[in-house]
């Protein structure tokens, strides 16, 4: 069967949403049953709040895949939970299946980052826990209670792990078919689901769960729910993300820990030898010196013009990161995320301390991550390292360096890479593709501006694997506010925000889809 493109006033309880810079008196009003279905669901949202969701815990996936499967079916949709090494990842489709219309696959992650208790400050990071800013400024926990009452609010947040990121934005759709169906509507897209059980262990399995089940996955489009709101808390589209690879470089020096007494000044100390190596990868600007390294990026004039309307306010980004001055990759921060960046993550040789000794080390390393745009190819920029390397005069091996290679070579290294998976690699959707269109047209009814349109965010997601595998085209929708503590301890969800995303979720499932509009 050919695809869909082949054929082609304010709520009863009072609650003040997002900021006037946010909504405008042109868009649409949040419905009685928009603030109805949001406030509903909070009850079942601390209720999966409360289940521990660490990826490398089966048993943990297994109870949140069940919890998850039963909401759905509550709604109606049909379900199946996909096989993943004791891991499942959960489909669901909800029985609306009009040909006429587009199918949309939605994405979320049932999976949370691990925790450590003590650094919480709350009874646990699977208590959920209400809170709100005193008059210092600090947060103070109140009875959660209060989240279940008629009036709430918007600035009060709810703590827990996982409770923005991803198990809210999957709540949000939930009451947002609730909305629609409270208001006598349904949705004008087909709607399938599939979430995700290993998403913050970078998705290794999702590309072959998707191959086993692509014609259950079949869409149009796919729609990832995760991540956050640009940091002015609008309403905002991505289109693409970077991709990632990991190195390890090693340079060698004697054959064990030597005497600085002894063989300094006589044997060359890798760690010195290291830091040369790694500072002549990039110029005094940050730019990457790796001849080749930034070739096949091209910015054209729209896409330009999309990024100097993002609303990002540099000098407060450059005060909260403790800097005085940015690297010089691209002309602002949303040019820089368009290039593939070299990032020295970590650093070992010898030790320092109360364990420092006096040695010239065997060994210095330094651990790489390389994040990948879709004009370059990881194993293109693998090879220019590779080649680099060589050309500052070290001999590259493959593991440890024989005696041979040491009498040989006066400069030992290796550089190795871990492979990567399509869930590491990097996509991206055209600013202008029907997609585009559409989700912009649905945004600006819904809040009566244009959404902030972000074309390439610096950070990797697994769409690489469904894009791969589905042939669609994607956008990222996310709703929490970026300020959430996401993968760090005290994790927390603001409520207008949650409410203001089923908001802006029902105007998009109520938004007709239309190529050429």
């Amino acid at each position: 069967m050919k695809t869909f493109f082949q054929n082609c006033r304010v709520a009863a309880c009072a609650i003040t949403l997002l900021s006037t810079s946010s909504l405008h008196a042109a868009g649409q009003p949040l419905t009685p049953q928009e603030q109805g279905a949001a406030q509903a669901s909070f009850k079942e949202w601390a209720e999966v709040l409360a289940i521990p969701n660490d990826s490398v815990v089966a048993a943990d996936i297994q109870r949140n895949a069940a919890w998850f499967e039963q909401a759905f079916q509550r709604r109606g949709f049909h379900t199946r939970q996909l096989e993943n090494n004791g891991k499942p990842l959960l489909f669901a489709e909800f029985p609306q299946s009009d040909p006429a219309l587009p199918t949309v696959l939605f994405y979320g992650h049932m999976d949370g980052q691990p925790v450590t208790p003590s650094e919480w400050q709350q009874e646990s990071p699977w208590t959920p826990t209400l809170k709100q800013r005193n008059a210092a400024g600090q947060w103070e926990t109140m009875p959660l209670d209060k989240l279940f009452a008629k009036e709430v609010d918007p600035e009060w947040r709810l703590f827990g792990r996982a409770s923005a990121d991803d198990k809210a934005p999957i709540m949000m759709l939930l009451a947002a078919m609730d909305a629609l169906k409270a208001g006598g509507k349904t949705p004008a897209i087909n709607i399938k689901v599939i979430l995700d059980a290993e998403e913050e262990k970078g998705s290794p399995s999702l590309g072959e769960v998707v191959d086993r089940n692509r014609g259950l996955l079949k869409s149009d489009m796919l729609l990832v729910l995760d991540g956050p709101m640009h940091p002015s808390n609008q309403p905002t589209l991505v289109f693409g993300n970077r991709g990632i690879v990991i190195g390890t470089l090693k340079v060698f020096g004697p054959k064990q820990d030597s005497h600085s007494g002894h063989y300094g000044n006589y044997a060359a100390n890798p760690a010195q030898l290291l830091a040369r190596l790694l500072a002549s990868m990039k110029d005094d600007q940050g730019r990457v010196t790796v001849p080749g390294y930034y070739d096949g990026v091209k910015l054209d004039p729209d896409s330009l013009r999309v990024m100097r309307a993002v609303p990002d306010d540099e000098t407060a980004l450059r005060k909260r990161l403790g800097i005085a001055t940015a690297d010089k990759v691209g002309q602002n921060y949303q040019e820089a995320m368009q290039y593939p960046s070299l990032n020295v993550r970590g650093m070992k040789a010898g030790d320092v301390g109360d364990k420092a000794r006096t040695i010239v080390p065997a060994l210095a390393i330094a651990e790489l991550d390389l994040r990948t745009v879709p004009e370059t190819d990881p194993a293109a920029l693998e090879a220019l390292l590779k080649g680099f390397i060589e050309r500052q005069g070290y001999h590259l091996v493959n593991g440890e360096p024989s005696d041979a290679d040491r009498a040989r070579y006066p400069k030992l290294a290796s550089l190795a890479f871990e492979s990567a998976s399509a869930s590491s690699s990097a996509v991206r959707t055209d600013l202008n593709a029907p997609i585009g269109k559409w989700l912009r047209r649905a945004m600006t009814k819904t809040y009566g501006k244009e959404p902030v349109q972000i074309r390439m965010m610096g950070g990797t997601v697994p769409t690489g694997a469904l894009v791969a595998a589905l042939k669609v085209p994607f956008v990222i929708v996310p709703l929490v506010n970026a300020d959430n503590n996401q993968h760090s301890a005290n994790e927390n969800m603001r409520l207008g925000n949650y409410i203001n995303g089923v908001h802006g979720l029902v105007g998009i499932l109520s938004e007709p889809f239309n190529a050429t509009p």
